[in-house]
């Protein structure tokens, strides 16, 4: 083995090109180790190979057994932490326990605290109801025992005045007792129910004749009449009319109708709505109703004389009535076309009416919501269901361009360009139309109640308008004269409905009677 020394190396950086080569001298460890001989060497290498090797396979063993011990630490570590674990978790399962218990125990008081409370409060209570009880007892027996005191009193009362009255009339000065009433004046219509008061007067104040009045009261009189008492008199059956007459006639508010009679407010309202109902139960099915077959032939004559057009039994209009807004389903009465052209927000309902050649009504159907259209209100009407069973058959009810064109519906041509043929047709068809128009103007002008927003509640309000056409009807059989200063011009939207024709068989219909107007010489004068 040899070493290098280091004092022995070169510089290279001081190494000159001229300078003879350095020699380097490897000096042997020892002499003696030099003159060994080459088996002494091979032996001592074998010794230091064998020695390596023992040394190499110690290291190993004491690496493995130093391994092994630490395993055994890392294990006894993992089972001491297991162990920690465990007691740890039944620490806390034994606490959770704990907690629990000490929880239940809570609610168990609670609970027990409200039992019993409410069994407190239960038992107060009933002992208050059998208290209440027992004061009600108390009471009912008191009233019980001061109605028959008063009994007793009525009793002897009635006696004394009996006695009292026997005395009045054996000449004694015994007086009746009676009810407070408020002193009215009554002098207006004492004035109008006097025999001579004038008639130009009182049909101006209710429409009609004294002697059409006096009818109305005579066919009214078993139904309103109502008898005196003790305590005051009973209207009298003439005022009872002439109220509800001269509140449809003038539309005035109650408060003047109540001056005018000399009654109260609620009375008055109560009279108008009384005696409506009386002329709905025994007027209407005496005035107003459909034609019978003897009828119905003079009623066809009278409008083919009159237009050319056979087969017609009625003309056909519909009409709105202005109301307060009500309280319920709003938008179903809200008229959009008279709010657009009067500018301001209606409401109305609905009157749709069949007349005859003398403008009586024979059909009415009175109500449905002014937004509908009077093709709907057609379809919700009496009239319709009757027609729908056969009962209008082989006949015809003129109605406006607002209907559609049926079977028994006759209505205008409405599309443009049309021929001579149809504008014939509608010349002549109009002259039935304007009946029921003039019918209705003289319906409204008659009873200007129909002409402003009445007081009287929805509900109320078809027997009024009921009431209202009995009434025309009754005045134009008697031939009533109208003033010409209550004439009203009437101003309802005519639209055609979505489907206008509605039967094919009715348009043939039609196109013929078009057809025979205009060459039999009946229509198409106004083009000459």
């Amino acid at each position: 083995m040899y070493e290098i020394e280091n004092s022995l190396l070169p510089q290279t950086t001081n190494i000159d090109q001229n300078d003879p080569p350095l020699m380097f001298t490897f000096l042997p460890s020892s002499r003696h180790q030099m003159n060994e001989p080459d088996s002494t060497s091979n032996s001592r290498k074998r010794q230091r190979k064998e020695g390596k090797q023992e040394n190499d396979s110690d290291g190993d063993d004491s690496f493995e057994q130093d391994g092994s011990e630490k395993k055994k630490k890392d294990l006894k570590g993992i089972i001491t932490s297991l162990i920690l674990l465990e007691q740890q978790e039944k620490s806390d399962q034994e606490e959770q326990s704990k907690a629990s218990h000490e929880e239940k125990m809570l609610l168990e008081a609670n609970h027990n605290k409200r039992i019993k409370t409410m069994v407190e409060y239960y038992d107060k209570f009933q002992d208050y109801h059998v208290e209440v009880q027992e004061t009600e007892r108390r009471k009912r027996k008191k009233s019980r025992a001061m109605a028959g005191a008063v009994a007793v009193s009525a009793v002897s009362n009635g006696v004394a005045a009996r006695e009292g009255i026997k005395d009045t009339k054996h000449g004694g000065g015994g007086q009746q007792r009676r009810l407070w009433v408020k002193d009215r004046d009554k002098e207006w219509w004492d004035d109008c129910n006097r025999p001579d008061y004038p008639e130009e007067d009182f049909k101006k104040a209710f429409r009609m004749s004294k002697s059409t009045f006096d009818m109305i009261c005579e066919e009214l009189n078993s139904v309103i009449a109502k008898e005196d008492t003790t305590l005051r008199n009973a209207i009298p059956v003439r005022q009872r009319v002439a109220v509800c007459i001269w509140r449809l006639a003038t539309g005035e508010p109650l408060r003047l109708v109540s001056k005018r009679f000399g009654l109260g407010i609620s009375t008055c309202h109560k009279l108008v709505l009384e005696v409506c109902s009386a002329i709905r139960n025994v007027l209407m099915p005496k005035y107003l109703q459909w034609p019978d077959e003897d009828n119905s032939r003079l009623i066809k004559n009278e409008f083919e004389s009159m237009s050319g057009i056979p087969n017609v039994v009625g003309s056909m209009y519909t009409t709105h009535i202005p109301i307060i807004a009500p309280k319920i389903s709003v938008a179903a009465y809200f008229n959009k076309r008279h709010t657009e052209r009067n500018q301001k927000t209606s409401y109305s309902i609905t009157v749709q009416g069949v007349v005859d050649p003398r403008g009586v009504f024979s059909d009415v159907c009175i109500g449905w919501p002014g937004s509908m259209l009077d093709d709907q209100v057609l379809e919700k009407s009496a009239l319709y269901q009757r027609a729908s069973g056969g009962l209008l058959k082989d006949v015809w009810i003129v109605g406006t361009s607002g209907y559609p064109l049926m079977d028994w519906v006759l209505v205008p041509y409405t599309q443009q360009n049309l021929t001579w043929t149809q504008h014939a047709f509608n010349e002549k068809i109009g002259e039935i139309q304007v009946v029921a128009k003039d019918a209705f103007a003289r319906l409204k002008g008659r009873w200007s109640c129909l002409q402003r927003r009445t007081e009287v509640k929805l509900q109320d309000l078809p027997v009024v308008l009921g009431a209202c056409c009995v009434l025309h009807n009754i005045c134009e059989m008697q031939n009533e004269e109208m003033d010409p200063e209550l004439r009203v011009e009437l101003v309802d939207d005519e639209m055609v409905p979505e489907a206008a024709l509605r039967s094919a068989t009715s348009m043939k219909a039609r196109d013929a009677i078009a057809h025979n107007l205009l060459h039999h010489c009946h229509a198409g004068t106004r083009f000459i």
